[in-house]
């Protein structure tokens, strides 16, 4: 039997678009830390983003329709966020084509 890798540092980068998707999964065997998340604009107008958390059937709104400006950045959390196995982590926005998040994870054999 393969053993797991104790930890594990992943980045993660996804283009958000107005249907709600996926960015990330914490895989069975680990416990992830979300270091850090980031939001950028690169688009020619405003847009805003939702950012959710979820375990199992519930879900949790990290922040909601937070505004991001043209060429501008937001940090949609302030501190680490711990998904358990099977948790997820999905994003959406206002408009297509101009948000992009990155996410910093450190994964960790449970």
């Amino acid at each position: 039997m393969a053993q797991l890798a104790l930890n594990k540092f992943q980045t993660v980068t996804f283009q958000i678009t107005t249907a709600e998707q996926t960015v990330y999964t914490a895989p069975t065997g680990y416990t992830a830390i979300v270091l850090y998340a980031h939001v950028a604009n690169f688009g020619t107008s405003d847009s805003s983003v939702t950012m959710k958390h979820i375990r199992s059937s519930v879900e949790t709104e990290i922040i909601k329709n937070a505004n991001v400006p043209i060429s501008e950045a937001f940090v949609p959390m302030s501190g680490k966020l711990v998904l358990e196995t099977n948790d997820s982590i999905k994003v959406s926005s206002q408009k297509n084509d101009t948000l992009k998040v990155i996410l910093s994870l450190l994964e960790t054999a449970n």
